[in-house]
């Protein structure tokens, strides 16, 4: 029922918008607007620039709207103008590039412990601390499910330099998890110690 409600309001929207209701456009920005920040803020650090990349978007899904036929998923045809927008600046911005050595992450934490104390938040904090280039690259292979060959054609590096930049974010994120880790046993030690000592 809730699903056909969601339906109705974005076909409303939609039709509004091919229209150029201003009303309907404001709503459907209002309605999107955060969800979409978000997504940019994976890719572009700088919060000022998300919300500028975020306005030319939102423009570009106006003016093609007309293009939405109907069929499928209608955030799925924004998300895809929006990650499009995304890569074009990326793109533009080539400094994004810039890679930091890491030491490689031999040991192995223990994802069971973490999984119980880890908050999805704090592993979206991990992948933003990312340098840029890894952090694009995580983005768009595990997030959005792009393989190698259309990351390296839609920023313009090659399969290898993605293939390396996932490995690479892949071993950070690993270190990153291991230090969670062993902050988690030392805050579980600290906890335990002052019950013992009352026994």
């Amino acid at each position: 029922m809730e699903f056909t409600i969601y339906r109705a309001k974005d076909v409303e929207l939609i039709e509004g918008c091919k229209r150029q209701n201003r009303d309907a456009q404001k709503r459907l920005y209002e309605r999107y607007a955060s969800k979409w920040y978000a997504l940019f803020c994976r890719y572009i650090k700088d919060k000022i620039e998300a919300e500028d990349v975020l306005i030319v978007a939102f423009t570009k899904i106006l003016n093609k709207i007309d293009q939405y036929t109907g069929e499928g998923n209608f955030e799925g045809w924004m998300r895809k103008v929006i990650v499009n927008e995304a890569l074009s600046y990326l793109r533009k911005n080539k400094n994004m590039y810039l890679e930091t050595d890491i030491e490689a992450a031999d040991y192995e934490p223990d994802y069971e412990n973490l999984e119980k104390n880890l908050e999805a938040e704090d592993l979206l904090k991990m992948i933003d601390q990312l340098p840029t280039g890894y952090r694009i690259v995580f983005n768009l292979y595990a997030i959005e499910g792009y393989s190698h060959q259309e990351i390296a054609n839609q920023i313009g590096i090659s399969e290898n330099t993605s293939k390396s930049q996932l490995s690479r974010a892949r071993a950070s994120l690993q270190k990153s998890l291991q230090e969670a880790e062993q902050k988690l046993v030392q805050k579980i030690k600290e906890y335990e110690q002052p019950n013992r000592s009352t026994m």
